[in-house]
């Protein structure tokens, strides 16, 4: 048996599955596809997570795409964030190409092209289903991780959501949290006081400065009503196809902020929303993370341990994420080692510091007989990718260096037509992008606080009135009062004195 031949039947052996799975490719060796020895990917185990990593340039999109694709064929329905604005094309079919033909043939796959079921999504003013989610939504905990609150901050934050729970202040965008601060210090400061204990100013001016630091990052447009309803995320069209749900995103990529605010948000709501699903054939939602060294770098500890906590619970929700970026070192190891299906495009060696990233990288992968990792890491060409996956018992399958299938839709972005369309054909435009102001605590307060103001006035009214009316009384008292003299003159003793002697005077 040739080398070639031992090759082929231990991809076919460990790549064997009994479930439903989508195909990625096909196996090389020496360089070169061995023709129908798939690498494939059971579904089962999709919801442990995985990493597309790789150079710029080397096919990291297309790969992502390309699985998007073939989970929505088998009716499994995709988020995908779209910072590059690159993937919209998933809507159109491919116009086709002999390369194409050529990749396939080899592979041993026949090429179908396809436009998929697509709902435009935006976290900003661009076009789309508009994203937002209210700050009681949010709750105290992510706000303060999001806003890398210290102790005693975070304890006033928590207050904050208290005070709004007892006394019906419904809390749903960033004015209304603000309004609540100042309250709080201000002319509700007795009323926290007695309540809830003193709250320094210093603390409530410390938190009002990062909401307004994240508020310039655009997170006023994110939190307010209507909130997004995650079940809108997992829907299915007339033909059994998952949307593949495409949150552009090309206006933030210099906004971390507003973006690991986004996800958080997200995670914690799919987490809190989806029933547990235990061990199942089929993922319930998959969520592909671009750039994901976007969430990680700006991401302080607090953040990063709520971000690992919800990774490592949220399969149990039949939810598998995956992270999309340029080295596998951006994602912290404790994330990393949560990631099952590994799919690797090549890697530049131009410093040293590359060198010890390529090295650090094939320590990630199973040993294999048939490769030398590091050499190959650095050798493969564009659409081409080392791959491990997990097996349906949850074992590493074998390294393949694999032959990328085509995409089936169309590799460019929609044009401005084919948006417009895309978006009068949507069911949730039409329930989310009708911007709701109605009465919170921002008003309530406001209302509160005028009534304050005004029964304050009407109080000083009173008490002026109530001095004038004494300097009248007090005055009055005095123009009465009989002088001295005339109340000697006139009394009656001094008049019968004077009457008797006049009466002398006279005889």
């Amino acid at each position: 048996m040739s080398t070639t031949e031992k090759f082929f039947e231990h991809i076919e052996k460990g790549y064997t599955t009994k479930g439903d799975y989508i195909t990625m490719g096909a196996g090389m060796f020496n360089g070169e596809a061995v023709t129908n020895a798939f690498v494939k990917v059971p579904l089962k185990t999709l919801n442990r997570h995985g990493l597309i990593a790789g150079a710029t340039g080397t096919g990291k999109t297309k790969t992502l795409q390309v699985i998007a694709e073939n989970l929505s064929e088998k009716g499994i329905p995709v988020l995908l964030m779209d910072l590059k604005g690159d993937l919209s094309g998933i809507a159109q079919p491919s116009p086709g190409h002999p390369k194409i033909d050529e990749r396939h043939g080899k592979i041993g796959l026949p090429f179908e092209a396809k436009g998929f079921p697509v709902e435009i999504l935006s976290l900003s003013e661009q076009d789309g289903v508009r994203l937002r989610a209210t700050v009681s939504e949010f709750g105290p905990v992510l706000l303060s991780r999001i806003l890398d609150l210290s102790v005693t901050q975070e304890g006033i934050v928590a207050v904050v959501f208290k005070y709004c729970d007892d006394n019906k202040l419904p809390l749903l965008d960033l004015k209304d949290f603000k309004k609540v601060l100042q309250y709080a210090t201000g002319d509700g400061k007795k009323e926290f006081q007695e309540a809830y204990g003193r709250i320094s100013t210093s603390s409530t001016g410390t938190i009002l400065r990062k909401i307004i630091e994240l508020e310039q990052q655009g997170a006023d447009l994110f939190f307010g009503e209507k909130s997004f309803e995650v079940d809108d995320l997992v829907r299915i069209d007339e033909n059994g196809r998952g949307y593949i749900n495409i949150i552009r995103l090309t206006d933030i990529q210099d906004r971390p902020k507003l973006f690991s605010t986004f996800m958080l948000s997200l995670l914690a709501e799919i987490y809190a929303t989806f029933p547990e699903q235990g061990d199942s054939d089929r993922p319930e939602l998959i969520l592909f993370i671009d750039e994901a060294h976007l969430i990680f770098k700006e991401a302080s500890k607090a953040l990063l341990d709520q971000i690992e906590s919800i990774v490592k619970l949220i399969r149990s929700k039949g939810i598998g994420l995956y992270f999309v970026t340029q080295n596998p070192t951006d994602v912290p190891d404790d994330v990393l080692a949560q990631l099952g299906l590994k799919v690797q495009h090549a890697l530049r060696a131009f410093t040293a510091k590359d060198r010890k990233a390529i090295k650090l990288t094939a320590e990630n992968y199973p040993d294999s007989e048939f490769y030398d990792t590091k050499e190959v890491l650095t050798s493969l060409g564009i659409g081409e990718a080392l791959i491990s996956a997990l097996d349906e018992k949850g074992r590493p399958t074998p390294l393949a260096a694999t032959l990328l299938r085509a995409p089936m839709s169309r590799m460019d972005v929609l044009t401005d037509a084919e948006l417009k369309e895309a978006l009068g054909k949507s069911k949730l435009i039409k329930k989310y992008n009708d911007e709701i102001d109605r009465e919170s605590a921002y008003e309530i307060l406001n209302e509160k606080i005028e009534k304050a103001e005004k029964e304050a006035e009407k109080e000083k009214e009173r008490e002026q009135k109530r001095k004038t009316s004494s300097r009248r009384s007090s005055s009055s008292r005095r123009s009465t009062r009989m002088n001295p003299v005339v109340k000697v003159l006139t009394s009656a003793t001094f008049i019968r004195g004077v009457l008797g002697v006049l009466k002398k005077v006279i005889r």
